[in-house]
């Protein structure tokens, strides 16, 4: 964590401050919906959400957006760029914001970025109050690109194969469909966070002894309803286990577009909800693919195929098992990645909703199988929720009916990512306080 973020936080708590608000017509946060999805469609197309780069950048985003409204509205404190504008039009700072953040990362995409600048402009008043919001959106831009410089977003880390054993992380090419040697996501765990002090700071406890009743009942569970073909699984656990497989980023902020549509969701309140959203989600997949990486847990596909020689006489080996969509991810399975990411974006979703409120999720296509597998549409493509955290338990246990997770996986990634998602929340943005409390 910089040390300009920190004294800002011990500010927020000890120090009281007078508030200042603007005008915030729900219909202006469209503008929020409108860059986060055009940049998640961006990172999609270019690399299939398979690296940081789209989160990170959606998060840099709505930071940069939340700092230059902060900077005129004062309900919320900064993230890094801590100044105040004068004048400033909330709507050009917010869209120069984002511009400046989205040109940086995607300048193949110049063109289309400035057209819908323009059009934004064209809504907001010329003269000095957008001349002022522009110089403003763009000096919150810079502070955050500068702050994420060489923050190894996309570094790669050596990963050594261990001996195989029981419960140990092993290599299964010819299910994952990745070349020889290959592991996903070991560079990840070296990435700097946007909130979380360090990797590690929340270390997950071991995963459960081989030997163990726990180890087992989660074995025998998994071989049961996550096999390609279970008389265990019923017909919406099947439904769910393949709908939950759009990844994180991707389908929480279309909830979250959603949302603020239909909640009709203020420009200030919506650039906050997606700034910690993307920064949940980027910090959740820091954490566990860091835990991940510490214990090298062994896979279901792994652990079914060679139970002969696992040491544990009560689980029984099925050398021909496969699971629900016939692909394994290649990097180790605990704690579970889906969980902790949906946990963290959750609790972003219950922090601006309620933690009692209950939505509508749509998800229209998922993977075939793996990535790269192709798209296939989901029917129905909806799924009811009571509230964010029904949902959130839901999205992590489906991986143990897609047959790529044990339970205690799911469990503990869920545990994991609501950690996760309150440190954000506690930490940014966080209310000012006015001087007469």
């Amino acid at each position: 964590m910089n040390t300009q973020l920190a004294a800002g936080w011990l500010a927020v708590c000890f120090l009281a401050v007078t508030t200042t608000t603007v005008a915030d017509p729900p219909e202006s946060a469209k503008l929020v919906t409108e860059w986060n999805q055009q940049v998640l469609e961006f990172a999609e197309a270019e690399d299939g959400f398979l690296t940081l780069k789209g989160v990170r950048t959606a998060a840099m985003m709505h930071i940069a957006m939340h700092d230059a409204l902060a900077a005129i509205d004062r309900r919320y404190s900064p993230y890094i760029y801590d100044h105040r504008s004068k004048g400033a039009d909330p709507v050009a700072a917010a869209v120069q914001a984002a511009y400046s953040v989205a040109v940086d990362q995607y300048p193949d995409k110049r063109s289309e970025l400035a057209s819908m600048r323009n059009a934004w402009f064209s809504r907001a008043p010329e003269g000095n109050a957008r001349g002022a919001a522009i110089k403003l959106g763009k000096a919150a831009a810079r502070a955050i690109l500068t702050d994420r410089e060489d923050d190894s977003w996309n570094g790669e880390a050596e990963y050594q194969w261990h001996p195989m054993a029981p419960g140990v992380y092993a290599e299964f090419r010819e299910h994952s469909g990745t070349p020889e040697g290959f592991v996903f996501g070991a560079g990840w765990a070296a990435a700097r966070p946007f909130a979380l002090t360090s990797q590690d700071q929340f270390r997950s406890p071991p995963p459960p002894d081989i030997a163990s009743k726990q180890y087992t009942e989660a074995f025998d569970e998994v071989k049961d309803v996550g096999r390609f073909e279970s008389n265990g699984r019923t017909a919406d656990q099947t439904h769910l286990a393949l709908w939950w497989k759009d990844f994180a980023e991707n389908s929480h902020n279309r909830l979250a577009r959603d949302l603020v549509a239909k909640e009709r969701t203020g420009l200030v309140d919506a650039a906050r909800l997606f700034a910690l959203l993307n920064m949940s989600i980027y910090d959740a997949y820091v954490s566990v693919f860091e835990n991940k990486f510490f214990y090298n847990h062994w896979r279901p596909y792994t652990a079914i195929r060679r139970a002969a020689n696992d040491g544990n006489s009560d689980t029984q080996p099925d050398e021909t098992w496969t699971n629900l969509h016939n692909h394994t991810y290649a990097f180790p399975t605990y704690p579970s990645a889906h969980g902790t990411a949906c946990a963290a974006a959750m609790s972003a979703i219950a922090d601006t909703f309620g933690e009692d409120y209950g939505f509508t999720m749509h998800t229209p296509v998922v993977d075939v199988a793996g990535p790269l597998s192709g798209k296939m549409e989901m029917q129905p493509s909806t799924r009811e929720f009571e509230s964010p955290s029904d949902a959130a338990m839901e999205c992590a246990l489906s991986c143990v009916y897609l047959g790529i997770l044990f339970r205690y996986d799911s469990i503990e990634g869920n545990r994991l990512g609501t950690l996760i998602g309150q440190y954000v929340l506690d930490n940014f943005p966080t209310p000012q306080r006015s001087a007469a409390e």
